[in-house]
This record gives C-alpha cells, structure tokens and sequence, in this order.
C-alpha cells in the first residue's frame, strides 16, 4: 500500500522487554481508540512511498499517548530493534468519521469555500500546518491564492455533499488578497 491511500500514525519509539515489544508514539487526539489494532503499515525506509502490513497480537494503550504493541513474528530484542524509529500508518478507510464542522486534512481539498459577503471566493488546494494555527490555501478564479485561517469562529458549515465550507471571514480579510 502507498503512503498516499494512508494517514500517518505515529512512529516507534524503542523497544519494551525481552519478547520484542514495540513502545510506539501515536500522533493522534484519542489514543485509546487505536486499542484494537489488528495490523499496522510501517515505512521501513524514509526514501520509499511504499508501506509493509505487520500483524499484531497485542496492543496496549499506556499514558500519554503511547501503546505497547506485539507484532507477530517479532519474538525478541533484536529483530525489535529493526523496526525502532519507524513510521506507522493506517489506512484512510481506518479513520473514524467526523460529522459537523470538524473535518480532516486531507478530506476537504477541492472543496469550493462560500464567505457570508463575499459569496464563493475559490476551491481549497492545500491546508498548510503553521506552528500557530492550520490555514485553508483558497485558489479563486484569477489564480490568485487566499488563505483563510480555520477557527470555529470562521468556519460556518461543512457541507461534504456539496463538497462546500461556508465561512464568515473577517472584515477586509480577503480583500488584501484579490487587490
């Protein structure tokens, strides 16, 4: 399975006793709900795209946010050791559905944006991560790119039928872009 089909997980982080666990850190809100893994995909190698399925008997969820997991097949230290540091990723089809106005990511590019006053101001084409907050990168008609930040107070509506985010922008906010 490619890297493009899946979310990122987390990543593992050492080893945990003699049989060869995995302590991995999980990237996610809700740890808890990764409980029941029955299988994750590992990128073996950060140049490759390409993810490998491996099987596992137990996972645990220990604090923040951490899960102890027995992959099967892995049975001591060593061939444990192999796979520390490396990425974990579920498939898209693994994540659990948000409704309202939460959406992931991925999902919402190429969804056309509606602003309160403006009217529809362009399609999403990216959602960049800033250290501050996640921005919504908007292109219009023109070309021109908008960058909308995604706060409860702007996002309005999620429509995922219609593939549309109504918003109300601040005053003048997209203005300075299409001047």
């Amino acid at each position: 399975m490619n890297i493009e089909e899946c979310f990122y997980l987390g990543y593992t982080s050492k080893v945990h006793a003699k049989q060869g666990e995995l302590i991995a850190k999980l990237d996610v809100d809700h740890p808890e709900k990764y409980k029941k893994l029955e299988s994750v995909l590992i990128r073996l190698n950060i140049n490759d795209t390409s993810l490998i399925p491996f099987f596992i008997s137990s996972a645990q969820v220990l604090n923040n946010g951490t899960i102890k997991l027995k992959i099967d097949d892995v049975n001591d230290v060593a061939q444990a050791q192999l796979l520390v540091g490396k990425e974990l990723y579920l498939p898209l089809a693994k994540l659990p559905k948000l409704t309202g106005n939460k959406f992931y990511y991925h999902e919402v590019v190429g969804f056309k944006v509606i602003d309160a006053t403006k009217g529809e101001i362009g399609e999403i084409f990216n959602v960049l991560e800033l250290p501050q907050q996640a921005v919504l990168e908007i292109k219009n008609t023109q070309e021109k790119e908008i960058l909308i930040p995604i706060t409860d107070q702007i996002i309005k509506t999620v429509n995922r039928a219609e593939k549309t985010i109504e918003i109300d922008a601040p005053e003048g906010l997209i203005d300075i872009y299409l001047e």
